[in-house]
């Protein structure tokens, strides 16, 4: 089979494609022949800083839709043939991939294999980030970082499905406003100025939560952009900075209070609690709550060329690989 592997940390041409063997399920595991494969920011962090990486080589991905090639002893409840869509820990960018049976899960009905490559890590965190962690309630004020994104523009949806009274968006760039304002945003700032931004439209008073996967001054000015009581959930470092320190001196005048959430975290402490997530974040695509707008697919063997997509900060929505040329 196919494989996408880096030998080497570096920018997105240190991505080869490799022959390897088919992987074999072990107990509580089975095999997928890939459809298609999401592409995240973890995976361009793994590749250029090690994100996440034991060892080298690293084979990246970590959300694989497609059919179900085998199945390990005791797995109950899945079959060959099975369309299924999966979570894993790494190694996605494969024609073959390997799946703990907690994190696959059969295809929803109503949807194909190519939405459903773009859920796994997606909708879970968009919807644990409002309601599981940020405990969103109806009239309230909302504001989220990277909301051109994959997860924001999930983000946006189900904000304004939860009954939010304003839902503002961030973005790094002017060109990508567009974008979120189809996608539940009432207004949409940048990143440079989002926080004067904040405290002009709610005349001072701030947000009730605040959802940033970007980290260090970001995530100060954050706070400092939430209302009384208001909430912030970290869920990323992507802008790469030391981790910010929060205490007593920032949280109790207003009682304000930070939270966090990692999709993959979870998976490994509580996949149990991770699958019935998942089930109720995958039901808002069926109903017709949410759409997951799917802005480019490139071929496995291309897997570079979305990197450099999604390094260059342009995108918008989700990137996806398809298994076949």
């Amino acid at each position: 089979m196919r494989a996408i592997e880096f030998h080497k940390y570096g920018g997105p041409e240190v991505l080869k494609v490799v022959q390897a063997e088919p992987p074999s399920p072990e107990p509580g595991q089975v095999t997928i022949d890939t459809a298609y494969v999401g592409v995240n920011f973890a995976d361009l962090k793994a590749r250029a800083e090690g994100y996440r990486v034991a060892a080298l080589p690293f084979r990246p991905g970590l959300e694989v839709s497609g059919r179900i090639r085998a199945v390990g002893h005791g797995v109950e409840g899945l079959r060959p043939g099975q369309e299924v869509v999966a979570l894993v820990n790494s190694g996605a960018y494969a024609e073959v991939v390997v799946a703990e049976t907690a994190t696959v899960f059969p295809l929803p009905e109503g949807l194909d294999l190519r939405t459903a490559a773009a859920l796994p890590t997606v909708l879970p965190t968009a919807h644990a980030l409002l309601h599981e962690v940020g405990r969103l309630r109806a009239g309230e004020s909302v504001l989220v970082h990277g909301a051109a994104g994959g997860i924001g523009t999930v983000a946006g949806q189900l904000a304004r499905a939860g009954g939010a009274g304003a839902v503002y968006g961030v973005v790094s760039s002017t060109a990508k406003a567009g974008h979120a304002l189809k996608h539940g945003y009432d207004e949409v700032f940048t990143a440079d100025t989002f926080a004067d931004d904040i405290r002009r439209v709610t005349h001072g008073r701030g947000v009730d939560l605040v959802l940033d996967p970007v980290g260090g001054d970001t995530l100060r000015r954050g706070l400092d952009a939430l209302a009384v009581f208001g909430r912030l959930v970290s869920f990323g470092n992507a802008g790469g900075a030391e981790p910010w320190q929060v205490g007593q001196p920032e949280l109790y005048p207003q009682g304000r209070s930070v939270a966090g959430f990692s999709i993959l975290a979870l998976a490994q402490s509580a996949p149990e609690v991770l699958h019935s997530l998942a089930e109720r974040a995958f039901r808002t695509v069926v109903d017709g709550t949410v759409a997951l707008p799917i802005t480019a697919e490139f071929a496995l063997s291309d897997a570079a060329e979305a990197h450099r997509l999604m390094g260059g900060r342009t995108s918008t929505g989700k990137l996806l690989l398809r298994a076949t040329d």
